[in-house]
């Protein structure tokens, strides 16, 4: 079966950790700066944290489509994505924490596990960082 690329994200970016990033179509122009740093731009850590959430959410909208079962209005994902150094080496580790209000525990357990087996961050990290995913 041919694989078909529904998407290409395309940025430019310059100045490293302390850059500019812009995308292709203008719609992402950002200042960057260091995490823990003063400065007033984003970093790498919460562009990726953001971009996994949203993703996150929108697979286990799939897999609560598959159960005919509403997701709720209120889902949401807190990201934490931990830039980590252990003997000059740099990693990261990250958590998801989620919320599905009004589902039961199991149910919405269920929605979690299938979403990280399904969502492309989640695939692409798998086996390569320590991942938590806590229902909250």
């Amino acid at each position: 079966m041919a694989s078909k690329v529904l998407y290409t994200g395309k940025t430019h970016t310059t100045g490293g950790r302390d850059g500019w990033a812009r995308s292709s179509d203008s719609k992402l122009d950002i200042k960057l700066s260091a995490p823990g740093s003063s400065g007033v731009g984003t970093n790498p850590e919460q562009l990726f944290a953001a971009g996994w959430s949203a993703c996150f959410i929108g697979a286990m909208g799939l897999a609560a489509a598959k159960l005919k079962i509403p997701l709720p209005a209120d889902t949401a994902v807190d990201a934490e994505v931990d830039l980590v150094n252990t003997d000059g080496a740099y990693f990261l580790q990250a958590r998801l924490n989620v919320r599905l209000p009004g589902l039961e525990r199991d149910v919405a357990q269920s929605l979690i596990d299938a979403a990280h087996q399904t969502c492309p961050y989640s695939k692409a990290i798998r086996n390569n960082i320590d991942v938590e995913l806590n229902l909250v």
